[in-house]
């Protein structure tokens, strides 16, 4: 090829990559610490709170389903994401009595030590319920994403196996062209099945060359090949324009204090390369939604001052998916650990929400020992 091929060339892709950076969103956030911050009137409800055994409870995810409301989670022994590692659920018809805590997978073998599963959200489609849960070996390798099906929320398939490398960090939610994508810690995969049980395909922000699984502890090769900090925990909102707007946790030393921002386009096809967001965030993981008046809303913990203690429990709104400049604060009060593990800490962990008749309803960990669902009545926020 010519030099007079070349350099137009190289002039269009640097062309290019700089229009990618300019068109990235300004997404922010405006919340210091909970003093002025008005609280909402809540309704609270334990799910499960342990006793001697099953100490560690974590990655919870809730849906309203048919008569009942679904809780699952990820439910191990003593320590976080150990060997042998199930995935639980509870239901309940009124929010406030829960059923017993019940299996929904257990883990397998792999050369006699037992595998670890991670409950990875909920998803119903005409009168089915989808629960996904990812696992992998020990070692965390081998990294699969199985779902399981049911038309009552009490009874469940067999596994079925998505063909995804993947442990997600919510479950599917619905694009406004109907497609499916899943949160995941730095791949986004995404079908056009509206059951959400087939045509799973990989996207990322990385090139496919610098990853084959996506789980926990992956997320740290990749990141340091592209010059990025270690990046994980998404979840997204999308606009009236169709743009993606997937915020990501930072963790790791030296670089905590703001989530991180990476862009589709394309409906979830290509992603950009991820930019730091002047949104702050207390180092956890968080949900980005829109309510039934078109605003957008974040439920999430962006103190900055009290690292990893994750407390308050913040409700962010913003009217145009930029500019978050109303909170709220959910819930702060306190919950006292009863057993040390692993990695166990933090008031409110992990929160997932979903709106349903006139409520937010959040679900979370408390110190990863006890799941609690908390909700609030929508006009509130008038």
């Amino acid at each position: 090829m010519s030099t007079k091929l070349k350099l137009p060339f190289v002039i269009c892709l640097f062309l290019s990559v700089l229009n990618t950076h300019a068109q990235t969103t300004a997404i922010s956030n405006n919340y210091q610490t909970e003093a002025g911050v008005p609280k909402l009137n809540i309704e609270r409800s334990m799910i499960y709170s342990p006793d001697k055994e099953w100490l560690y409870n974590h990655h919870a995810s809730i849906i309203h389903f048919k008569d009942r409301f679904v809780a699952i989670w990820s439910n191990g022994m003593v320590d976080e994401d150990s060997p042998g590692q199930r995935v639980v659920y509870a239901t309940s018809k009124d929010f406030k009595h829960w059923s017993a805590l019940k299996t929904l997978a257990n883990p397998g073998k792999v050369n006699d030590t037992l595998t670890v599963l991670t409950a990875a959200g909920l998803y119903q489609y005409k009168g089915t319920l989808v629960a996904y849960y990812g696992d992998y070996d020990k070692h965390r390798n081998n990294t699969h994403l199985w779902a399981k099906t049911s038309t009552d929320g009490e009874h469940w398939s067999e596994p079925l196996d998505m063909h995804l490398p993947v442990v997600p960090n919510h479950g599917p939610e619905v694009t406004n062209s109907g497609r499916l994508i899943i949160s995941g810690n730095f791949t986004f995969p995404y079908t056009d099945d509206p059951r959400g049980l087939s045509g799973w395909k990989l996207s990322s922000f990385y090139p496919d060359s610098l990853y084959k699984q996506d789980n926990p502890a992956m997320f740290y090769a990749p990141a340091t090949k592209s010059g990025l900090p270690p990046l994980c925990e998404g979840s997204f909102f999308q606009t009236n324009d169709n743009i993606l707007h997937m915020l990501l946790r930072v963790t790791g030393k030296g670089w905590k204090g703001h989530l991180w921002l990476t862009e589709s386009r394309d409906n979830g096809s290509n992603w950009s390369r991820p930019a730091e967001a002047p949104f702050s965030d207390n180092d956890s993981k968080f949900h980005f939604g829109r309510l039934p008046d078109k605003r957008f809303y974040y439920v999430g913990i962006p103190d900055t001052l009290h690292h990893y203690d994750r407390n308050p429990l913040v409700l962010s709104l913003s009217a145009d998916g930029k500019s978050f400049d109303k909170n709220y604060i959910i819930a702060n009060e306190l919950y006292h650990l009863k057993k040390e593990g692993l990695w166990k800490g933090g008031q409110y962990g992990y929160p997932h929400t979903i709106i349903y008749n006139g409520y937010m309803y959040v679900i979370i960990s408390r110190q990863k020992e006890a799941i609690e669902t908390l909700r609030f009545s929508l006009k509130q926020l008038k």
